[in-house]
């Protein structure tokens, strides 16, 4: 089996090749990818390839180029480079709208009482379902690099944490890694960007992130790949963590 994927997979790559001046101008322009080596651009190409290929694009309100598309599949591949391709598979779309877009959501306050409430998102990703997203919020990221934010790493993230079924901000581990270590490092950060933000404190991360676990690896994620020094300095523990999970390095220097 893992014969015939192979072969599938080279077919794939060969029929559907990404063009040499699209593949620069839109990897030139994203700066979370200028870190990686030459062999590890050429796997992201491949894996980038694989995606447009398995995933499909739905529009709302807005056209896609293909030069949008490879700059939304480059992101949403980024995290899984030394991971394999199969992490993304049981589903299919993305939705893509022009700006943030409102959700109508459900919910149930302290006494049990349900309340309708309207959202504006950037993104969102449903389990066993398509991931959303804001064109607008993703050229805003990527002109904006030193933010931090990054819209499609964080809903990918999301996605990866959904694998086993639930969204708590602990995704399947690799077999070597330990999970209470996992547990320890985030949870003691979450719990102290919780009061951070409960006391008015100015946070070194975004704030959003103190809302659940889900969204605390999830934004933390976001940091990893897009200024990982700021996980690096306050947040080590979790540094270390995240290295183990996503198997990259992005400070430039593995910790010990």
């Amino acid at each position: 089996m893992n014969f015939i994927r192979r072969i599938k997979t080279r077919y794939l790559l060969h029929r559907y090749p990404i063009r040499h001046d699209i593949w620069h101008s839109v990897t030139e322009r994203l700066v979370i990818l200028h870190r990686l080596s030459a062999v590890e651009k050429a796997h992201l190409r491949e894996l980038t390839t694989l995606f447009l290929h398995e995933k499909r694009f739905i529009c709302v309100g807005i056209e896609l180029t293909d030069k949008m598309q490879v700059t939304i599949a480059v992101q949403a591949c980024l995290p899984i480079l030394h991971l394999g391709f199969g992490l993304l598979s049981g589903w299919t779309d993305i939705v893509v709208y022009p700006d943030a877009f409102f959700v109508n959501r459900e919910q149930v306050d302290e006494i049990g009482v349900v309340h309708q409430e309207e959202r504006l998102l950037s993104g969102e990703a449903w389990s066993r379902g398509p991931i959303v997203l804001s064109w607008s919020d993703i050229e805003h990221d990527i002109a904006d690099a030193q933010r931090g934010q990054n819209v499609v790493i964080h809903e990918i993230a999301h996605k990866l944490d959904m694998l086993d079924g639930s969204s708590n901000g602990i995704p399947p581990l690799h077999f070597k890694m330990v999970i209470p270590d996992w547990t320890t490092a985030l949870t003691e950060a979450y719990a102290a960007l919780q009061q951070s933000v409960e006391h008015h404190e100015r946070t070194c991360v975004n704030a959003y992130a103190a809302t659940s676990p889900a969204e605390f690896f999830a934004v933390l994620s976001e940091y990893f790949f897009t200024k990982p020094e700021v996980l690096f300095t306050h947040y080590l523990a979790v540094y270390r963590q995240f290295e183990q999970y996503y198997r990259q390095s992005p400070f430039g220097l593995h910790v010990n």
